[in-house]
C-alpha cells in the first residue's frame, strides 16, 4: 500500500528582516548582563555560526492559522483534490495563534480548527487537531497520517507545519535572531505509484534533554513583564543533534531496504547551517562514505528557522523551483529528518 505526498504547498512571508536590523538592539545574557562585544561583532559571529543572513516575519494582519491555511490551499490545488475529501487536518506548531503586538499563545480554538474554518471545509467527518511535537512536528504528522491510512481510519490527510516564532522571541536575547515565520503543507494519501513512505523512525529523550528548549522571562533587567519567551540552550541542542540525528537517519534508511548510495537528497530541519553540515558529516561517516555534492538543500540562510515549517517549505520549494540548483524527479529516494523540543528526533525515508 504505497502512501505518498501527492501535493505540497508553502507560505513564506514577504517581510525580509536582515541581520542589520538587530544592530540597535540591547542584548543581555541569561544573567541579565550586557555583552561586552558590540552588536556588530555579535551579529558577525552569529552569521558565521548559523549561516543566517536574513529571516521572514509574518504580516501584522496574519496569524499562524492564516499562514497554515495559505500553504494548505496551495497543497490542495497541487494535489488536484476536492478539499471536502480530506479526512484529517493535522497542524503541527509550537505556540498556537499569536496576534501581532501580543505574546499570548492562543490554542483555543485549535489552529487546525481555524484552518478548516478558513478553507471553508463543510465535511463534518473531516477531523482537525493540533500536534505539539517541537520542530519535528510536520514529519511526525506525516507519520501519523500514514498510520491512519494503513489502518483504514482515513484515506486522505492534510498535514501542515506552521509557526510565527517572531512573536514569541525575547528581543533582548541574541538567540532571537534565529527565529522566523512560515508554513508548509502536504496532502498524504494512498496511490498506485511505487515508493512513497518506505520507513520512519522517531525517538524522544526526556531526561535532562527535556529542558534544552523552554520558555522564560526576558533576559533584560529593564523588562519587568511576567511574559514568557522561547529560549534554548544552543550548545546543548547542537551537541544533542549531532549525537543523535545521524544514528536515527541510519536506522530509518536501513529499515527502508535502500542503500546510502540510493539517497538523492536529505532534507534536515533548518535550525543552523553548521549543525546540518555536522549532522551530514557524521551520517556519512557511519558508512565510510564521502558526502555527495549538492545533496543537502539549505534555506535557513535566507528564511531563518521557522521550526515545524522548515522541512515542508524547503521540500515544496525544491520540488517546484530550481532552488540553488537542487532538483528532484520521480523515483528519487530522499530523507527527511528533524530535531526539536522534547527532545524529539524523527526521520522518514521517502521515494518520490
Amino acid at each position: 500500500m504505497p502512501i505518498h505526498i501527492t501535493g505540497t504547498g508553502s507560505f513564506i512571508p514577504k517581510n525580509k528582516i536582515d541581520n542589520n536590523s538587530f544592530l540597535n538592539k540591547e542584548f543581555f545574557d541569561k544573567d541579565g548582563n550586557p555583552y561586552q562585544n558590540s552588536n556588530l561583532e555579535i551579529i558577525e559571529k552569529f552569521q558565521a555560526i548559523t549561516g543566517i543572513k536574513e529571516r521572514r516575519y509574518a504580516d501584522k494582519e496574519h496569524t499562524n492559522s492564516d499562514l497554515a491555511a495559505f500553504a494548505a490551499a496551495e497543497a490542495i490545488k497541487d494535489a488536484k483534490i476536492d478539499k471536502e475529501s480530506i479526512d484529517y487536518i493535522i497542524v503541527a506548531h509550537n505556540f498556537g495563534n499569536i496576534e501581532y503586538g501580543t505574546n499570548q499563545y492562543i490554542s483555543l480554538p485549535s489552529v487546525a480548527t481555524l484552518v478548516k474554518h478558513k478553507l471553508e471545509i463543510s465535511n463534518e467527518n473531516c477531523v482537525a487537531y493540533d500536534l505539539i511535537f517541537g520542530c519535528p512536528g510536520w514529519i511526525e504528522g506525516v507519520i501519523q497520517a500514514k498510520s491512519f491510512i494503513i489502518s483504514k481510519i482515513a484515506k486522505r490527510c492534510l498535514v501542515i507545519g506552521a509557526d510565527t516564532l517572531s512573536r514569541t522571541i525575547d528581543k533582548s536575547d541574541r538567540d532571537s535572531m534565529i527565529f522566523a515565520d512560515g508554513a508548509g503543507a502536504s496532502i498524504v494519501e494512498e496511490n498506485n505509484n511505487i515508493g512513497g513512505i518506505l520507513s520512519h523512525k522517531t525517538i524522544t529523550k526526556a531526561g535532562k534533554e527535556a529542558l534544552y528548549l523552554f520558555c522564560k522571562e526576558s533576559y533584560s533587567p529593564k523588562n519587568k513583564e511576567n511574559i514568557k519567551h522561547i529560549k534554548m540552550n544552543g550548545r546543548k541542542v547542537y551537541e544533542f543533534a549531532i549525537s543523535n540525528i545521524p544514528g536515527a537517519l541510519k536506522a530509518c534508511l536501513e529499515e527502508s531496504g535502500k542503500s546510502i548510495d540510493d539517497v538523492k537528497k536529505i532534507f534536515i530541519h533548518q535550525a543552523n547551517e553548521k549543525l546540518d553540515e555536522a549532522v551530514l558529516k557524521y551520517f556519512y561517516k557511519q558508512y565510510d562514505k564521502e558526502i555527495p555534492k549538492n545533496i543537502m538543500p539549505i534555506s535557513v540562510d535566507i528564511y531563518g528557522n521557522s521550526s515545524v515549517a522548515t522541512v515542508p517549505t524547503l521540500y515544496d520549494i525544491v520540488l517546484k523551483t530550481n532552488f540553488k540548483d537542487h532538483k528532484l524527479k520521480k523515483g528519487d529516494v530522499i530523507l527527511f529528518a528533524s530535531v526539536g523540543a522534547g527532545m524529539n528526533i524523527n526521520a522518514i525515508t521517502y521515494q518520490i
